[in-house]
């Protein structure tokens, strides 16, 4: 787990100038970041800091040493829960809109899972398609009229919210677990 101060820390990366407005929250970072570990596609936190500021990765882009240490350690964290057995948890917001986290927080898993989308559906595309429908629903990123629909239900959007922790451990299972 971070602290308050390395989750603050990070979002003031996160929103310095030049990327701030195209950069991701921390929850946005979190779904980047859990993407990266439950995913067929382990990234780099160079990758993943391109990836949540909107920067170009390049090598001319030097990723702040406390970015890259917080995403170390999440990551580490997640996958040595993930392997323990345990449920991932989704960040909650001290403040603020809960539905608003979340769908920030589905919205960098998603946009992480299209980055990588054929190496994510080469393993069993039905399954990671169907295991997928959470995330994808509460991005907010379709226009799907179902996706629609649910995010406006909110006992259907609670159910896909809760349904998302056991979505996290069976994509890492899929793509982690040995034969």
């Amino acid at each position: 787990m971070l602290s308050n101060s390395e989750i603050e820390a990070l979002e003031d990366i996160l929103f310095a100038e030049p990327w701030g407005d195209e950069a991701v929250d921390f929850f946005g970072l979190h779904g980047i970041v859990c993407a990266s570990v439950v995913g067929p596609v382990a990234m780099s936190a160079d990758d993943i800091f391109a990836m949540a500021t909107g920067a170009e990765a390049s090598a001319n882009t030097d990723v702040p040493k406390a970015f890259s240490q917080a995403v170390e350690k999440l990551a580490r964290d997640m996958a040595q829960a993930l392997d323990m057995g345990q449920s991932l948890e989704l960040p909650e917001p001290e403040d603020g809109d809960p539905m608003n986290a979340l769908e920030n927080w589905c919205a960098g898993f998603v946009d992480t899972f299209l980055e990588h989308e054929d190496s994510w559906l080469e393993e069993d595309e039905k399954e990671t398609a169907d295991l997928l429908v959470p995330m994808l629903t509460l991005s907010g990123l379709f226009e799907d009229e179902d996706f629609q629909k649910v995010r406006k239900d909110e006992k259907l959007s609670r159910q896909m919210s809760d349904a998302i922790p056991d979505s996290l451990t069976d994509l890492y299972l899929l793509f982690h677990a040995p034969d």
